[in-house]
């Protein structure tokens, strides 16, 4: 019977759209900074759970690539440019993050951080998930 109840919130809490799914601004090349509504893409669910921002400085400007990535491709990729984060010219510099829209505009309020990433705890679901697992138990 437990494992039943189980079974059926998990298959309700992905049908539901509670899924691990995030929302990015995703561009190629760009000389503008390409967030606007149009550059808006929903990601892979639980496949892509980061959003990931290049800036690169070229003889011509500043270009912008922005897209959808999986944690562990942003964070080796952001770590690995990591050296040519400059602000000069021919400088890359990726970051990542995970909450939606994260990889548009920098705030004006807050200064940037000094790490590539900034991660914010997914709370709801699973302490939702906890709980129903430790309530048929308390139950009996």
């Amino acid at each position: 019977m437990r494992q039943l109840t189980f079974s059926s919130f998990v298959l309700s809490f992905f049908s539901s759209g509670l899924a691990l799914q995030i929302q990015c601004y995703q561009c190629e090349e760009m000389m503008h900074d390409c967030s606007t509504p149009e550059f808006i893409v929903n990601c892979t669910v639980n496949v892509q759970d980061m959003c990931q921002k290049e800036v690169l400085v070229k003889d011509d400007g500043i270009h912008y690539r922005k897209s959808c990535a999986s944690s562990g491709a942003c964070l080796i990729a952001s770590s690995g440019y990591q050296q040519f984060c400059t602000g000069k010219l021919n400088s890359v510099c990726i970051t990542c993050c995970n909450t939606p829209l994260c990889n548009g505009p920098q705030q004006k309020k807050h200064p940037q951080p000094s790490t590539a990433i900034t991660l914010k705890p997914l709370q709801l679901p699973v302490f939702s998930l906890y709980i129903l697992l430790l309530l048929p138990p308390i139950l009996c």
